[in-house]
């Protein structure tokens, strides 16, 4: 690949893990295609064990995020319906406030789906809204963790190539 073509993978990596991290873009398959895009054009054993590092890092992480995440959840005492409205309130935020009305709306759906719907107090709303916030911060270090092992096997082909 020409050193143009891997200036302009190296930019997608790093958008895809500014993605990860801010959850606004699907990071980590941006990260995930543009190591693709690279490992299918340069070839070769390096290449092709370089995608394939990627693809099963990407894999478990996905994978992982919503065991670790939904096993937090339920230690937690938070129900599905109240993620639920979580995340419909937070789609609503995304729109209606800019830029932060994603995680405003999220959390404020949690804590009001608790405090309604299932008739808590004030303290035990905000344990629930706490934890679902916990759980989300979970999983966004262990999509990051599979992002940057895509990252690192990228990097180490770069470097052998």
């Amino acid at each position: 690949m020409s050193g143009v073509g891997e200036l302009v993978v190296a930019l997608v990596v790093l958008v895809g893990l500014f993605g990860v991290v801010v959850q606004v873009l699907p990071g980590a398959l941006l990260v995930l295609g543009a190591v693709a895009v690279w490992g299918v054009v340069t070839g070769g054993a390096v290449g092709w064990t370089v995608l394939a590092v990627a693809v099963v890092a990407t894999a478990v992480a996905a994978v992982a995020k919503y065991l670790l995440a939904g096993r937090y959840l339920v230690r937690s005492g938070v129900r599905n319906r109240t993620l639920l409205w979580g995340g419909v309130l937070g789609v609503v935020g995304f729109f209606v406030i800019p830029v932060v009305g994603l995680p405003v709306g999220f959390v404020g759906g949690v804590y009001l789906a608790e405090r309604l719907l299932a008739h808590r107090a004030h303290p035990d709303a905000w344990r629930a809204t706490v934890a679902a916030l916990k759980a989300t911060g979970l999983s966004i270090l262990v999509e990051l963790a599979g992002a940057l092992v895509a990252t690192g096997a990228w990097v180490v082909g770069l470097l052998v190539t």
